[in-house]
């Protein structure tokens, strides 16, 4: 176990969207996004990053891969080091040789993913071990090769399942603090966090179990009233940031940065 909250961050990677956002990945169609629609989600959730205490290495955008505006599938990163993934995605493999120089010179150890595909969006850090969820992104090789990697950073790692037709493991779940996930029913019912005090997403709102917690504020999409009430009265401190844009290509507030606690 980590003796600092594994929510508690310091320093943050993100990535400018690229006008090729609009052609981003979906697993189904939502209508596309607009650049402009895009741009802004991510200057607020930049904005509330700062305004929640961390730093902010904004990289430039990438024509060339639509979606590299979610630099959390390319890579890993913790306080004791860094790892490049091997996103699922055809299109997103070559998203790593874009971020790998960033890591190297940010962090003192950074490991390859050596066999496989995983993609950082099935990959929930919890106080006492990081949850890598399998899905049509993250093979068991891939997942099994991702957990030598978190054991030479001396963390250790259990593999979960995803719900069939998830996309993401995080698509269904955030961590709350210590104790508590947000999850979705379909989610929790599969048994995962039975060591946890689950929140349960209301009907209607699943894309909703896609929140943050960075330090003392727990983002949430802005279109999930009744998510949003349910936190506020559990007594978190709530950010509501739209993401409508966004969830057309399939993402949601974690997908748009890594987040570490940098000793520095």
């Amino acid at each position: 176990m980590t003796s600092r909250p594994v929510y508690h961050f310091n320093s943050i990677i993100v990535r400018t969207p690229s006008r090729s956002v609009v052609d981003g990945l979906r697993a189904e169609d939502r209508g596309s996004p607009t650049y402009e629609g895009v741009k802004a989600e991510h200057d607020a959730y930049l904005e509330a990053m700062r305004d929640a205490g961390v730093k902010a290495e904004v990289l430039p955008p990438l024509d060339a891969f639509p979606d590299s505006i979610f630099v959390e599938d390319p890579a890993l990163v913790f306080t004791e080091g860094a790892i490049v993934l091997r996103p699922g995605a055809a299109t997103r493999v070559r998203e790593t040789e874009e971020i790998a120089p960033t890591l190297r010179k940010m962090f003192e150890t950074v490991l390859d993913l050596p066999a496989g595909y995983a993609d950082g969006g099935d990959v929930l850090t919890a106080p006492e071990s990081v949850m890598i969820g399998l899905s049509a992104r993250t093979d068991i090789e891939g997942a099994e090769a991702l957990q030598s990697c978190l054991d030479r950073l001396g963390r250790k790692s259990e593999i979960v399942a995803t719900p069939e037709g998830v996309l993401h493991f995080k698509t269904d779940c955030s961590l709350l603090d210590d104790e508590t996930v947000l999850a979705t029913n379909r989610l929790a019912r599969s048994g995962v966090f039975k060591k946890f005090r689950q929140m349960i997403i209301p009907e209607g709102e699943e894309p909703a179990a896609n929140a943050l917690r960075v330090n003392d504020v727990v983002m949430v999409g802005a279109d999930f009233p009744r998510t949003i009430e349910m936190l506020d009265k559990a007594g978190y401190t709530v950010v509501p940031l739209k993401t409508t844009e966004i969830g057309k290509i399939d993402a949601g507030l974690s997908c748009m940065s890594l987040r570490w606690w940098s000793r520095e």
